[in-house]
Protein backbone atom coordinates (compact mmCIF):
# COMPACT_ATOMS: atom_id res chain seq x y z
CA UNK A 1 0.00 0.00 0.00
CA UNK A 2 1.12 3.47 -0.97
CA UNK A 3 2.22 5.59 2.41
CA UNK A 4 1.26 9.61 2.35
CA UNK A 5 4.64 11.24 3.51
CA UNK A 6 5.47 10.44 7.25
CA UNK A 7 6.56 13.01 9.88
CA UNK A 8 7.89 11.70 13.49
CA UNK A 9 7.72 12.75 16.99
CA UNK A 10 9.67 10.84 19.40
CA UNK A 11 8.92 12.25 23.17
CA UNK A 12 12.38 12.08 24.97
CA UNK A 13 11.48 14.33 28.06
CA UNK A 14 10.49 12.02 30.53
CA UNK A 15 11.99 12.45 33.95
CA UNK A 16 11.99 8.93 35.04
CA UNK A 17 11.49 9.59 38.77
CA UNK A 18 10.65 5.25 39.27
CA UNK A 19 14.20 4.91 37.99
CA UNK A 20 15.97 6.84 39.81
CA UNK A 21 18.80 6.74 40.99
CA UNK A 22 20.06 6.10 37.36
CA UNK A 23 17.89 8.76 36.31
CA UNK A 24 19.49 11.24 38.86
CA UNK A 25 21.88 12.57 35.91
CA UNK A 26 19.97 11.45 32.75
CA UNK A 27 16.63 11.79 31.49
CA UNK A 28 14.72 8.13 31.17
CA UNK A 29 15.15 8.07 27.37
CA UNK A 30 18.74 8.15 28.11
CA UNK A 31 19.56 5.62 30.73
CA UNK A 32 21.65 2.74 29.20
CA UNK A 33 20.02 -0.15 28.31
CA UNK A 34 21.71 -3.90 27.28
CA UNK A 35 25.29 -3.99 26.02
CA UNK A 36 25.49 -1.24 24.17
CA UNK A 37 22.45 0.75 23.94
CA UNK A 38 20.13 3.55 25.42
CA UNK A 39 16.20 3.24 26.12
CA UNK A 40 15.89 5.39 23.27
CA UNK A 41 17.70 3.60 20.41
CA UNK A 42 14.57 1.04 20.20
CA UNK A 43 11.88 3.65 19.61
CA UNK A 44 14.38 5.41 16.85
CA UNK A 45 15.42 1.85 15.26
CA UNK A 46 11.90 0.91 14.94
CA UNK A 47 11.13 4.23 12.63
CA UNK A 48 14.69 3.51 10.66
CA UNK A 49 13.84 0.11 9.82
CA UNK A 50 10.29 1.07 9.05
CA UNK A 51 11.92 3.64 6.34
CA UNK A 52 10.47 6.61 8.44
CA UNK A 53 13.39 8.96 8.25
CA UNK A 54 11.83 12.61 9.25
CA UNK A 55 12.23 12.16 13.11
CA UNK A 56 11.73 14.94 15.60
CA UNK A 57 13.01 14.15 18.84
CA UNK A 58 11.45 16.06 21.82
CA UNK A 59 13.74 16.57 25.12
CA UNK A 60 12.94 18.39 27.91
CA UNK A 61 14.79 16.98 31.51
CA UNK A 62 18.13 16.09 32.29
CA UNK A 63 18.95 16.15 28.19
CA UNK A 64 22.34 17.21 27.45
CA UNK A 65 23.68 12.95 27.72
CA UNK A 66 20.51 12.29 25.09
CA UNK A 67 21.92 15.19 23.14
CA UNK A 68 25.27 14.04 22.48
CA UNK A 69 24.12 10.74 22.25
CA UNK A 70 22.19 11.45 18.89
CA UNK A 71 24.73 13.78 18.15
CA UNK A 72 27.42 10.93 17.94
CA UNK A 73 24.85 8.15 16.65
CA UNK A 74 22.09 9.20 14.73
CA UNK A 75 23.41 11.40 12.23
CA UNK A 76 21.56 9.74 9.27
CA UNK A 77 22.11 11.72 6.09
CA UNK A 78 23.44 15.61 4.78
CA UNK A 79 22.68 14.95 1.44
CA UNK A 80 18.67 13.73 1.78
CA UNK A 81 16.58 16.83 3.62
CA UNK A 82 14.18 14.14 4.73
CA UNK A 83 16.57 11.87 6.20
CA UNK A 84 17.21 13.27 9.90
CA UNK A 85 17.20 12.18 13.48
CA UNK A 86 16.63 16.31 14.61
CA UNK A 87 16.82 17.03 19.06
CA UNK A 88 14.42 19.62 19.91
CA UNK A 89 14.33 21.03 23.21
CA UNK A 90 11.37 23.28 24.50
CA UNK A 91 11.07 26.37 22.35
CA UNK A 92 8.48 28.22 24.83
CA UNK A 93 6.66 29.86 22.22
CA UNK A 94 3.78 30.32 24.17
CA UNK A 95 5.71 31.84 27.36
CA UNK A 96 8.02 30.59 29.72
CA UNK A 97 6.98 27.07 30.15
CA UNK A 98 8.45 23.74 29.47
CA UNK A 99 6.21 21.02 28.34
CA UNK A 100 3.56 20.87 29.53
CA UNK A 101 2.18 17.68 28.63
CA UNK A 102 2.31 15.03 25.55
CA UNK A 103 -0.04 16.80 23.13
CA UNK A 104 1.55 20.62 24.45
CA UNK A 105 4.71 19.21 23.09
CA UNK A 106 3.94 18.52 20.03
CA UNK A 107 2.00 21.55 20.13
CA UNK A 108 4.66 23.61 20.91
CA UNK A 109 6.37 22.40 17.98
CA UNK A 110 3.42 22.56 16.01
CA UNK A 111 5.52 24.65 13.10
CA UNK A 112 7.35 22.25 11.80
CA UNK A 113 4.42 20.00 11.08
CA UNK A 114 3.13 23.03 8.84
CA UNK A 115 6.86 23.14 7.49
CA UNK A 116 7.01 19.70 6.40
CA UNK A 117 2.88 19.15 5.59
CA UNK A 118 3.15 15.27 5.97
CA UNK A 119 0.06 13.70 4.83
CA UNK A 120 0.93 11.62 8.26
CA UNK A 121 2.47 12.70 11.80
CA UNK A 122 3.25 9.32 14.18
CA UNK A 123 3.81 10.73 18.02
CA UNK A 124 5.31 7.81 19.95
CA UNK A 125 7.19 7.41 22.94
CA UNK A 126 10.96 7.20 23.88
CA UNK A 127 10.71 4.37 27.06
CA UNK A 128 9.83 1.37 26.24
CA UNK A 129 11.48 -1.67 24.97
CA UNK A 130 10.70 -3.18 21.64
CA UNK A 131 10.34 -3.93 18.04
CA UNK A 132 7.64 -3.22 15.64
CA UNK A 133 7.12 -2.30 11.80
CA UNK A 134 5.36 0.89 12.21
CA UNK A 135 4.64 0.43 8.50
CA UNK A 136 2.00 -2.18 9.75
CA UNK A 137 -0.11 0.29 11.64
CA UNK A 138 -0.20 2.91 9.29
CA UNK A 139 -1.36 0.26 6.48
CA UNK A 140 -4.22 -0.19 9.15
CA UNK A 141 -4.43 3.48 9.55
CA UNK A 142 -5.23 3.85 6.06
CA UNK A 143 -7.29 0.91 5.73
CA UNK A 144 -9.88 1.90 7.93
CA UNK A 145 -10.04 5.82 7.00
CA UNK A 146 -9.07 7.24 10.30
CA UNK A 147 -8.25 10.18 12.30
CA UNK A 148 -6.36 8.75 14.40
CA UNK A 149 -5.03 5.04 15.17
CA UNK A 150 -4.01 4.43 18.59
CA UNK A 151 -1.13 1.31 19.06
CA UNK A 152 -2.73 -1.25 21.51
CA UNK A 153 -1.62 -4.55 23.08
CA UNK A 154 -3.68 -6.96 24.54
CA UNK A 155 -3.07 -7.50 28.63
CA UNK A 156 -4.59 -9.88 30.81
CA UNK A 157 -7.28 -8.33 33.08
CA UNK A 158 -6.27 -8.29 35.81
CA UNK A 159 -3.07 -6.70 34.95
CA UNK A 160 -5.43 -3.62 33.55
CA UNK A 161 -5.58 -1.37 36.30
CA UNK A 162 -1.87 -0.69 35.58
CA UNK A 163 -3.05 0.55 32.37
CA UNK A 164 -4.93 3.57 30.60
CA UNK A 165 -7.72 0.77 28.35
CA UNK A 166 -8.97 1.34 25.50
CA UNK A 167 -12.80 -0.20 24.14
CA UNK A 168 -13.41 -0.84 21.14
CA UNK A 169 -16.11 -2.57 18.91
CA UNK A 170 -16.04 -5.41 16.50
CA UNK A 171 -13.95 -3.41 14.16
CA UNK A 172 -11.64 -1.90 16.60
CA UNK A 173 -13.03 1.63 16.52
CA UNK A 174 -12.16 3.13 19.58
CA UNK A 175 -15.45 3.90 21.86
CA UNK A 176 -13.53 4.75 25.19
CA UNK A 177 -10.90 5.09 27.39
CA UNK A 178 -10.79 3.74 31.34
CA UNK A 179 -7.95 4.83 32.31
CA UNK A 180 -6.72 2.22 35.65
CA UNK A 181 -9.84 0.35 36.20
CA UNK A 182 -10.81 -2.04 38.71
CA UNK A 183 -13.36 -3.09 36.16
CA UNK A 184 -11.78 -3.13 32.71
CA UNK A 185 -14.06 -3.95 29.43
CA UNK A 186 -12.62 -6.85 28.11
CA UNK A 187 -11.40 -7.40 23.94
CA UNK A 188 -14.61 -8.06 21.84
CA UNK A 189 -13.20 -11.29 20.64
CA UNK A 190 -11.10 -12.30 24.18
CA UNK A 191 -13.04 -12.01 27.36
CA UNK A 192 -10.18 -12.56 29.61
CA UNK A 193 -7.63 -9.56 27.89
CA UNK A 194 -8.09 -6.05 27.58
CA UNK A 195 -6.86 -3.21 25.40
CA UNK A 196 -4.19 -1.25 26.70
CA UNK A 197 -2.54 2.04 25.13
CA UNK A 198 0.88 1.75 24.26
CA UNK A 199 0.98 5.56 23.52
CA UNK A 200 1.63 5.51 20.07
CA UNK A 201 -0.17 7.22 17.64
CA UNK A 202 -0.83 7.80 13.76
CA UNK A 203 -2.74 11.04 13.11
CA UNK A 204 -3.70 12.59 9.97
CA UNK A 205 -1.71 15.94 9.68
CA UNK A 206 -5.22 17.99 9.39
CA UNK A 207 -7.01 16.13 12.60
CA UNK A 208 -3.72 16.80 14.40
CA UNK A 209 -3.80 20.13 13.59
CA UNK A 210 -7.44 20.87 14.92
CA UNK A 211 -7.23 18.92 17.78
CA UNK A 212 -4.12 20.32 19.37
CA UNK A 213 -5.54 23.63 18.62
CA UNK A 214 -8.74 22.89 20.40
CA UNK A 215 -7.17 21.25 23.19
CA UNK A 216 -5.13 24.61 23.59
CA UNK A 217 -7.97 26.25 23.73
CA UNK A 218 -9.37 23.96 26.60
CA UNK A 219 -5.59 24.31 28.05
CA UNK A 220 -5.40 20.69 27.83
CA UNK A 221 -2.36 19.25 27.48
CA UNK A 222 -2.16 15.37 27.17
CA UNK A 223 -3.08 13.36 24.26
CA UNK A 224 -4.30 9.80 26.00
CA UNK A 225 -6.29 12.05 28.40
CA UNK A 226 -7.44 14.70 26.18
CA UNK A 227 -7.14 14.55 22.55
CA UNK A 228 -7.79 11.42 21.86
CA UNK A 229 -11.16 11.03 23.81
CA UNK A 230 -12.46 14.08 22.18
CA UNK A 231 -12.15 12.43 19.09
CA UNK A 232 -13.48 9.27 19.43
CA UNK A 233 -17.12 11.29 19.16
CA UNK A 234 -15.81 11.22 14.75
CA UNK A 235 -15.86 7.92 14.89
CA UNK A 236 -12.86 7.04 13.06
CA UNK A 237 -10.41 6.33 16.04
CA UNK A 238 -9.15 2.65 16.01
CA UNK A 239 -6.91 0.52 18.26
CA UNK A 240 -4.18 -0.91 16.23
CA UNK A 241 -3.44 -4.88 17.83
CA UNK A 242 0.20 -4.88 18.30
CA UNK A 243 0.19 -8.71 18.94
CA UNK A 244 -0.73 -8.55 15.31
CA UNK A 245 2.60 -6.76 14.33
CA UNK A 246 4.70 -9.21 12.24
CA UNK A 247 8.99 -8.45 12.75
CA UNK A 248 11.28 -10.17 10.41
CA UNK A 249 13.80 -12.37 12.11
CA UNK A 250 11.86 -13.30 14.93
CA UNK A 251 12.46 -17.03 16.06
CA UNK A 252 9.51 -19.03 17.86
CA UNK A 253 11.41 -18.92 21.03
CA UNK A 254 10.81 -15.02 21.60
CA UNK A 255 7.65 -13.56 22.82
CA UNK A 256 5.21 -12.75 20.47
CA UNK A 257 4.52 -8.89 20.81
CA UNK A 258 7.35 -8.48 23.41
CA UNK A 259 6.72 -4.87 24.65
CA UNK A 260 8.50 -3.71 27.99
CA UNK A 261 7.68 -0.31 30.15
CA UNK A 262 11.00 -0.04 31.95
CA UNK A 263 9.94 3.06 34.07
CA UNK A 264 10.96 1.44 37.36
CA UNK A 265 14.10 -0.54 38.57
CA UNK A 266 12.49 -3.99 38.78
CA UNK A 267 11.09 -3.71 35.39
CA UNK A 268 14.09 -2.44 34.17
CA UNK A 269 16.32 -4.80 35.24
CA UNK A 270 13.74 -8.12 34.21
CA UNK A 271 13.97 -6.29 30.69
CA UNK A 272 17.86 -7.63 31.30
CA UNK A 273 17.10 -10.73 32.03
CA UNK A 274 14.35 -11.71 29.21
CA UNK A 275 17.53 -11.26 26.63
CA UNK A 276 19.92 -13.59 28.22
CA UNK A 277 20.09 -17.75 27.46
CA UNK A 278 19.88 -19.81 24.47
CA UNK A 279 16.63 -19.28 23.91
CA UNK A 280 15.76 -15.54 25.31
CA UNK A 281 12.30 -14.00 25.39
CA UNK A 282 13.62 -11.08 23.28
CA UNK A 283 16.76 -11.91 21.78
CA UNK A 284 18.68 -8.75 20.84
CA UNK A 285 20.18 -10.21 17.73
CA UNK A 286 17.86 -9.87 14.85
CA UNK A 287 19.83 -9.01 11.58
CA UNK A 288 16.38 -8.18 9.65
CA UNK A 289 15.33 -6.07 11.93
CA UNK A 290 18.42 -4.45 14.14
CA UNK A 291 18.89 -2.12 17.04
CA UNK A 292 20.94 0.45 16.16
CA UNK A 293 23.98 0.57 19.04
CA UNK A 294 26.03 3.57 20.37
CA UNK A 295 29.39 3.77 18.24
CA UNK A 296 32.24 2.42 20.31
CA UNK A 297 36.18 3.33 18.89
CA UNK A 298 37.67 0.79 21.60
CA UNK A 299 39.05 -2.69 21.26
CA UNK A 300 37.30 -5.78 21.29
CA UNK A 301 36.27 -7.39 24.64
CA UNK A 302 39.72 -9.14 26.23
CA UNK A 303 38.91 -12.90 28.23
CA UNK A 304 41.99 -13.79 29.94
CA UNK A 305 40.05 -16.23 32.03
CA UNK A 306 37.03 -16.91 32.80
CA UNK A 307 33.90 -19.08 34.24
CA UNK A 308 30.70 -17.30 31.80
CA UNK A 309 27.12 -18.43 31.59
CA UNK A 310 24.46 -16.46 30.06
CA UNK A 311 25.58 -13.24 29.90
CA UNK A 312 26.45 -10.13 27.80
CA UNK A 313 29.58 -9.17 27.38
CA UNK A 314 30.26 -5.99 25.11
CA UNK A 315 33.68 -4.43 23.80
CA UNK A 316 36.53 -2.88 25.30
CA UNK A 317 35.73 -5.38 28.52
CA UNK A 318 39.19 -6.66 30.24
CA UNK A 319 38.22 -9.75 32.57
CA UNK A 320 41.43 -10.99 34.40
CA UNK A 321 39.59 -13.73 35.89
CA UNK A 322 36.08 -14.10 37.21
CA UNK A 323 32.81 -15.81 37.19
CA UNK A 324 29.91 -14.68 35.72
CA UNK A 325 26.37 -15.51 35.80
CA UNK A 326 23.11 -14.03 34.06
CA UNK A 327 24.89 -10.77 34.00
CA UNK A 328 25.04 -7.91 31.41
CA UNK A 329 28.36 -6.52 30.79
CA UNK A 330 28.77 -2.82 29.25
CA UNK A 331 31.75 -1.47 27.31
CA UNK A 332 35.21 -0.58 28.77
CA UNK A 333 34.83 -2.56 31.99
CA UNK A 334 37.78 -4.20 34.07
CA UNK A 335 37.13 -6.84 35.88
CA UNK A 336 39.91 -8.35 38.32
CA UNK A 337 40.90 -11.02 39.57
CA UNK A 338 38.56 -13.90 41.40
CA UNK A 339 35.75 -11.59 40.76
CA UNK A 340 31.90 -12.82 41.08
CA UNK A 341 29.01 -11.33 39.12
CA UNK A 342 25.85 -12.79 39.33
CA UNK A 343 22.38 -11.38 38.18
CA UNK A 344 23.66 -8.48 37.81
CA UNK A 345 23.99 -5.43 35.02
CA UNK A 346 27.71 -3.59 35.20
CA UNK A 347 27.63 -0.33 32.81
CA UNK A 348 30.39 1.85 30.97
CA UNK A 349 33.70 2.21 32.74
CA UNK A 350 33.34 0.24 35.88
CA UNK A 351 36.23 -1.47 37.54
CA UNK A 352 35.41 -4.31 40.18
CA UNK A 353 38.75 -4.81 41.96
CA UNK A 354 39.86 -8.15 42.79
CA UNK A 355 38.05 -10.68 45.33
CA UNK A 356 34.58 -8.26 45.00
CA UNK A 357 31.54 -10.00 45.02
CA UNK A 358 28.09 -9.08 43.22
CA UNK A 359 24.60 -10.14 43.35
CA UNK A 360 21.49 -8.55 42.28
CA UNK A 361 23.14 -5.42 41.74
CA UNK A 362 23.07 -2.70 39.00
CA UNK A 363 26.36 -0.82 38.49
CA UNK A 364 26.24 2.58 36.98
CA UNK A 365 29.02 4.55 34.94
CA UNK A 366 32.05 5.34 36.03
CA UNK A 367 32.41 3.56 39.77
CA UNK A 368 35.20 1.25 41.20
CA UNK A 369 33.29 -1.11 43.49
CA UNK A 370 36.97 -1.70 45.96
CA UNK A 371 38.47 -4.66 46.92
CA UNK A 372 36.84 -7.59 48.20
CA UNK A 373 33.49 -5.67 48.65
CA UNK A 374 30.23 -7.83 49.27
CA UNK A 375 27.20 -5.88 47.24
CA UNK A 376 23.82 -8.01 47.27
CA UNK A 377 24.57 -9.91 50.28
CA UNK A 378 23.31 -8.04 53.29
CA UNK A 379 21.03 -5.07 52.67
CA UNK A 380 21.65 -3.16 55.63
CA UNK A 381 25.21 -2.55 55.13
CA UNK A 382 24.06 -2.18 51.23
CA UNK A 383 21.64 0.68 52.68
CA UNK A 384 24.78 2.94 53.35
CA UNK A 385 26.76 2.78 50.16
CA UNK A 386 24.19 2.16 47.26
CA UNK A 387 20.46 2.90 46.56
CA UNK A 388 18.23 -0.27 47.29
CA UNK A 389 15.45 -0.69 45.37
CA UNK A 390 11.95 -1.90 47.18
CA UNK A 391 12.57 -4.83 45.26
CA UNK A 392 15.55 -5.98 46.69
CA UNK A 393 17.93 -4.68 44.08
CA UNK A 394 20.77 -2.92 44.97
CA UNK A 395 22.02 0.44 42.52
CA UNK A 396 25.32 1.54 42.91
CA UNK A 397 25.01 5.33 41.13
CA UNK A 398 26.67 6.97 38.36
CA UNK A 399 29.85 7.94 39.48
CA UNK A 400 29.38 6.57 42.92
CA UNK A 401 33.22 5.73 44.14
CA UNK A 402 35.89 7.57 42.99
CA UNK A 403 38.27 6.23 39.75
CA UNK A 404 41.82 5.53 40.05
CA UNK A 405 44.10 7.33 37.14
CA UNK A 406 45.85 4.04 36.02
CA UNK A 407 42.00 3.12 34.73
CA UNK A 408 40.88 6.43 33.57
CA UNK A 409 40.11 7.23 29.56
Amino acid sequence: MAHPEILAFVLAGGKGERLFPLTAFRSKPSVPFGGRYRIVDFALSNFINSRIYSIYLLVQYKSQSLIEHVRQNWTLSSLIGSHFVTVVPPQMRMGPEWFQGTADAVFQNINLVRQHNPGLVAVFGADHIYRMDIRQMIDFHLEKNALVTVAARPVPLEQSPSFGIITVDGKRMITGFQEKPKKPVPMPDDPQRAYASMGNYIFNRDALLEALARAQRKKQHDFGAHVIPDLISTKRVFAYDFATNVIPGSLPYEEKGYWRDVGSIPAFYEAHMDMLGLSPVFRIHNTLWPVHPAFYAGPAAQILQGDIKKSIIAEGTVIQKAKIRNSVIRSGVIIENNVSIENSIIMDDVVLEKGCSLRRVIVDKLNVVKENERIGFEADKDRFRCHIDSSGIAVVPKGGMIIRPSYRK
